[in-house]
């Protein structure tokens, strides 16, 4: 996916944190780095060329400059930490999302059959967890987690919004926790950074590692974060529904409104999965409602032709024509703007235009978002959350800190978390991405009246 980034790549710094030498020898039974044909172990010099564009690589080196490079996630064959010594903590954190408990089983089987570790802490209802006492830590062995993958939501339970940094380092402190493993979105990987740091400026060796969880796919620098997947395979089965609805209703519209922030990649990539979407209304694309090249007038017509029709819109999109109803309501507690609601918005809007055409209009009006938030990781999901769980433990054993784990063009890689909470990826209307959806919907490629 592309991202955007106020930071120019060639000034990215992709070199990871390390607490310090490892002096341990690892437990895991894997071939040294010249062996053939057998598992290995991963070095720190092995390392992913982050541009695919080989012009962009040869204009670094004309330069004389480095091409950024990532590097590869995989177990060390050193470790920082003797495992009999490691307390590991688990938090996870922000709104629900498929693979969570995939992600917290990953963890927690890797930890104890891989590196021996038994002290392992589930953090309960987010980062409130390390401060609230109402909500005590919870022991997680192989046994407590054993059949959690097949459940959706998360065992450990989750919030919103980041107590006092100072007050969860106290809290890590004293529960003698030295490897932490944070699950969550740009929020969490915000508050991550921010403990990342002040345990260190606290001169505390922890490890601090950050796994991307976000249904709208927007962490920077990585391809997609984990619960994507599922969200928009499920958003497809409601794409579908509303499909039916509308098909079969004289002038039926349906409506969809899926999740999407600041991100149209769920809306956009569901709309295609089914193939039978009209229009796909996306934070990234501005769109008027009135006028000649509205979507309104664009609804019309296809009506008047086919009788029926199915918009998909991205919660973010549209926000402009929520201003009176947003003014004074504020932020969520992860610090985000509160939005108005685009689905019922546009649900008035389309009723009151052709009431006032005196035409006749069945609007079907689905929204998700809840139902697939809380359901279990489909099978590509619940791949990736077992490997990211796996690499997020090697990466913590062999000392590394201040990162998270993510994919990039098909290989597990770590990613400075400070470079990820740089920004937000969101869809690029240049990109064949968006282009497809176009081709597949017929919408035109500019709904706005302003030339």
């Amino acid at each position: 996916m592309p991202v955007i980034s106020d930071q120019p790549l060639h000034l990215t710094d992709f070199n990871i944190r390390t607490l310090g030498p490892a002096r341990y020898v690892s437990p895991l039974q894997l071939a040294q780095s010249d062996s053939v044909g057998q598992a290995e172990f991963t070095r720190d010099h092995d390392r992913l060329l982050f541009h695919e564009d080989w012009e962009l690589v040869r204009g670094f080196l004309a330069r004389g400059e480095q091409p950024p490079t990532l590097e590869l996630a995989g177990p060390r064959e050193r470790l920082y930490f003797r495992p009999a010594d490691v307390r590991a903590a688990i938090v996870t954190a922000g709104g629900l999302c498929p693979g969570i408990n995939d992600v917290v089983r990953s963890l927690v089987m890797t930890l104890t059959h891989h590196y021996g570790v038994h002290e392992i802490l589930g953090i309960r209802y987010g980062l409130r967890g390390f401060v609230s006492e109402d909500s005590p830590p919870r022991r997680m062995t192989p046994e407590v987690v054993k059949s959690i993958h097949r459940e959706g939501g998360s065992l450990l339970g989750s919030s919103r919004g980041t107590p006092p940094v100072a007050e969860i380092v106290r809290s890590i402190q004293r529960q003698a926790i030295n490897v932490l493993f944070m699950v969550g979105g740009d929020g969490t990987q915000r508050a991550a950074r921010a403990v990342a740091t002040a345990l260190r400026e606290a001169g505390s060796d922890i490890a601090v590692i950050g796994i991307p969880k976000t249904i709208d796919n927007d962490i920077l620098f990585v391809d997609q974060t984990f619960g994507f997947s599922t969200a928009v395979s499920l958003a497809r089965s409601a794409i579908d529904a509303a499909h039916a609805e509308a098909h079969g209703a004289f002038n039926g519209v349906g409506l969809v409104r899926l999740m999407g922030r600041d991100a149209g990649f769920i809306a956009a990539q569901a709309a295609l999965a089914s193939g039978e979407a009209n229009f796909v209304l996306v934070p990234e694309v501005g769109f008027d409602l009135e006028g000649p090249n509205g979507v309104l007038a664009h609804l019309h017509r296809r009506l008047m032709s086919r009788k029926h029709a199915l918009i998909v819109v991205a919660e973010g999109a549209g926000q402009q024509y929520l201003a009176e109803e947003q003014a004074g309501s504020g932020t969520d507690p992860s610090g985000n703007a509160k939005l108005g609601d685009i689905g019922r918005l546009l649900r008035s809007r389309i009723e009151k235009y052709f009431l006032d055409r005196d035409l006749l209009v069945a609007v079907r009006y689905i929204d998700p978002g809840y139902t697939i938030r809380s359901a279990p990781a489909d099978a590509s999901d619940s791949v990736y959350c077992q490997e990211m769980g796996q690499n997020a433990v090697h990466a913590a054993m062999a000392g590394k800190t201040g990162m998270l784990v993510g994919r990039v063009r098909g290989r597990q890689v770590h990613v400075p978390i400070e470079v990820v909470t740089s920004g937000r990826k969101s869809l690029d209307p240049g990109h064949p991405l968006w282009r497809a959806v176009l081709q597949s919907t017929g919408q035109p490629e500019r709904m706005t009246n302003s030339e």
